[in-house]
């Protein structure tokens, strides 16, 4: 194939296959994904009107979180990997600043301009992309050529496993590629390689500036960049264990050979609107209470919890911050029991858990990270409160099936648990989870979702 992508290209199935294949997908999943991209290639023809038009092809995957449960907004590190599943994106560039989406996986269409002054839709699945045109606008003026899109992805919705991060990504990289943003002197002067980019996508949903690229509203969330980094700059059959705010990469590990992950989706709802929202922000604002209690008795001005416990290279640090907390009373309307949980969790998540489960990984110890995974989801469940009967259970039952390490992930209040198993017994130990997970928890079997995935690459453009 020669010259620009065209429309045309993505019905042609083999070729299709021939470009995910080139992008680090296995076969199996490159077939299954070229007909979702030959899908969406059909929409836009038929929306646009034009049947051979230049087209750009976006693949954006999922992300597993194996490690690292709400620590990336304070500073703290987390072990995460791609999913195979993901999003595919098709989009034909058009001279007008307008964006119309058919967003085929959830039966929905919008149209909106790439403007400053645009009010995005809080609540609705179109928040994301017109958060992302806003923000675009705002940050890079030149960009004005919009598009006619159609996209699809086959990870189950509002599960926790960071389907409205792939969106925002989705989109905004379709954006950046009609627009040519890299070209930019806003983008060269604060983007300077893929974990700046998911840094400033991190930014688009939680609103906060981003060097000289002004911040505004988001979507609501507090959240960081963590999903953006494992989207953006995961490697196939990798690992890779990241600090934040800024991003760092720590090390990445190989995925054990032969192994692999199998994620169940409980059933119950993990989505980042209404009180689920409000839950998952508790967290986060929880932590940032926290280090204000600290930075108050200390004289400080650490940004978040990760740099408070930077503050001092003595052991004696960590009883100084205790000692803080406590004496706090109420602030910001959590009371000091709540505050010293909420650095509890951090402390043991980000500093003991994941390097030690790192350790284990790189040193093929499969028994001793089967061990930290499970401190880990005993900490969330007992300190950070963000899990629910289902996903406990799951992971409680992952473990007994046979799993050498199972954990929730994701924002919690619901979502997702992933289990790691052998590869050949993938399938068999897929169905007796799901079947054991029916009899346990009958009401949200029925919503579950379970599949098989390995550590995938990140996202990437369909190019000839």
């Amino acid at each position: 194939m020669r010259g620009p992508l065209k429309l045309s290209d993505l019905l042609d199935h083999n070729r299709t296959v021939e470009l995910l294949l080139a992008g680090g997908m296995r076969q199996h999943v490159a077939k299954d994904k070229a007909l979702t991209f030959a899908q969406c290639a059909r929409s836009v023809q038929a929306d646009s009107g034009c049947q051979d038009s230049q087209a750009v092809a976006l693949f954006v995957p999922g992300r597993i979180e194996v490690l690292g449960k709400h620590t990336d907004y304070a500073g703290g590190r987390s072990l995460i990997s791609a999913a195979e599943r993901g999003l595919c994106l098709v989009a034909a560039p058009c001279d007008e600043p307008l964006w119309r989406v058919n967003a085929l996986d959830v039966g929905g269409r919008c149209a909106f301009s790439i403007s400053a002054d645009l009010e995005p839709t809080v609540g609705h699945w179109a928040n994301y992309p017109m958060t992302v045109a806003r923000r675009v606008a705002r940050n890079f003026p030149q960009a004005r050529r919009g598009a006619t899109v159609a996209y699809a992805g086959d990870l189950p919705r509002d599960a926790g496993m960071s389907s409205s991060s792939m969106v925002v990504t989705a989109n905004f990289l379709a954006m950046s590629a009609i627009n040519d943003l890299p070209a930019t002197d806003e983008y060269r002067r604060e983007i300077l390689a893929s974990e700046q980019l998911a840094e400033y996508l991190g930014t688009i949903e939680n609103g906060q500036s981003f060097g000289t690229l002004a911040g505004d509203h988001g979507v609501g969330t507090f959240g960081g960049s963590e999903d953006h980094v494992a989207m953006l700059c995961s490697r196939a059959g990798k690992l890779a264990q990241y600090s934040y705010c800024p991003v760092r990469l720590e090390r990445t590990i190989d995925m054990p050979h032969g192994w692999v992950f199998v994620a169940a989706f409980c059933g119950v709802a993990s989505a980042k609107t209404g009180s689920a929202r409000q839950r998952y922000n508790r967290a986060s604002l929880l932590a940032r209470a926290a280090v204000g209690a600290w930075n108050d008795a200390a004289g400080r001005s650490d940004a978040h919890l990760a740099a408070a416990l930077a503050s001092d290279d003595s052991p004696a640090v960590v009883d100084r911050i205790r000692a803080a907390l406590a004496a706090a009373g109420t602030r910001d309307g959590f009371s000091a029991g709540e505050l010293l949980e909420r650095f509890e969790h951090f402390l043991a998540e980000s500093m003991r858990v994941i390097p030690a489960a790192g350790d284990a990984l790189a040193a093929g110890d499969l028994g001793e990270f089967g061990r930290q995974v499970e401190i880990s989801q005993q900490c969330a469940e007992r300190l950070l409160h963000n899990q629910v009967p289902q996903t406990a259970g799951l992971a409680a039952q992952a473990r007994k099936l046979g799993a050498i390490a199972a954990s929730a992930f994701g924002a919690g209040f619901g979502g997702s648990v992933w289990a790691v198993v052998q590869a050949d017994e993938a399938g068999d130990f897929l169905a007796r989870w799901s079947a054991g997970y029916a009899k346990t928890f009958g009401a949200e079997a029925g919503m579950a979702k379970f599949f098989i995935t390995d550590a995938g690459p990140a996202a990437f453009e369909l190019k000839p």
